[in-house]
C-alpha cells in the first residue's frame, strides 16, 4: 500500500514515508479473516495501521457481551486513543477480512529523533488530528447509544451516515449481526424495527446499502 494515501503520513514525501516507517522500525504481519490482531489486555502502546483488509475494535464486558466500537479499513490506524488511556479493560482488535496490519509503538512516534526532521514533526501533528477526529467519532457514537429505543438508535445512525456522505444512498460497513452489536441491541428486534421502517417507506435498505427517505 502507498504509505502516502495513509492520514498519517498525510503532507510527507513519499521518500520521508520510507524512511520514516525504518526510523519507526516499523513492523509488518498478516492475519487471516477471524483472528485477534492485539489483545489490549495483553499488548498496548502500540498503533496498528491497517495496510490491507478490514479490522474491529471490539469491547467485552465480564459477561461476555461484545460491543464494537469501531471499524477500521485500509489507511485507518487503531490503538492511538488506547495508547494514551493506560485502561485497555477487555478491548481488542479483529480480522473482519484477511488484513495486513504494521505495527509502530507509540514511544517511536513521540519520542523526538535525534534529527528533529520536519516530516517527524508533521507525522506527530498528524497522529494529535486524528485523534481529535476520533474523539469527535466517539462523541457520535455516545449520541447513537443515548437514544432510547431500537428505532431511534437506528434512525440516528442512519442519518449521522447521510450527513457525512452528504447524501440519502449509502453504503454501512456492517452485517446485521455487526450492526446490532455497533447499536448494543438484541439482532432479531433490530431486524424488526428495520422491517417496519422499511414498511412505514421511512428507509430502504439492500443488504448493506441504505436509502433513508426521512430524516428525523
Amino acid at each position: 500500500m502507498d504509505y502516502c494515501k495513509i492520514a498519517l503520513f498525510e503532507n510527507v514525501s513519499p521518500a520521508e514515508c520510507e524512511r520514516m516507517m525504518h526510523c519507526f522500525h516499523a513492523v509488518n504481519a498478516r492475519f487471516p479473516a477471524g483472528a485477534v490482531i492485539c489483545d489490549y489486555e495483553k499488548t498496548s502502546g502500540r498503533l496498528g495501521i491497517v495496510l490491507q483488509g478490514m479490522a474491529s475494535l471490539i469491547r467485552t464486558d465480564k459477561n461476555g457481551s461484545r460491543t464494537i466500537l469501531e471499524r477500521v479499513g485500509e489507511g485507518g490506524l487503531f490503538g492511538e486513543c488506547l495508547a494514551f488511556s493506560g485502561n485497555p479493560d477487555a478491548i481488542f482488535v479483529t480480522a473482519d477480512t484477511d488484513c495486513e496490519i504494521s505495527f509502530i509503538t507509540y514511544d517511536e512516534i513521540s519520542k523526538r529523533c535525534s534529527n528533529a526532521c520536519l516530516c517527524h514533526t508533521q507525522i506527530t501533528e498528524n497522529l494529535f488530528r486524528l485523534i481529535s477526529e476520533k474523539a469527535l467519532g466517539l462523541s457520535e457514537r455516545v449520541e447513537v447509544l443515548s437514544r432510547r429505543s431500537i428505532r431511534e438508535r437506528l434512525l440516528c445512525y442512519f442519518n449521522l451516515c447521510a450527513y457525512h456522505t452528504k447524501q440519502n444512498v449509502f453504503s454501512i460497513p456492517f452485517s446485521g449481526t455487526a450492526l446490532a452489536d455497533y447499536l448494543c441491541v438484541d439482532r432479531s428486534a433490530m431486524l424488526r424495527e428495520i422491517r417496519k421502517l422499511k414498511e412505514e417507506g421511512m428507509i430502504e435498505m439492500d443488504k448493506r446499502q441504505v436509502t433513508v427517505h426521512a430524516m428525523q
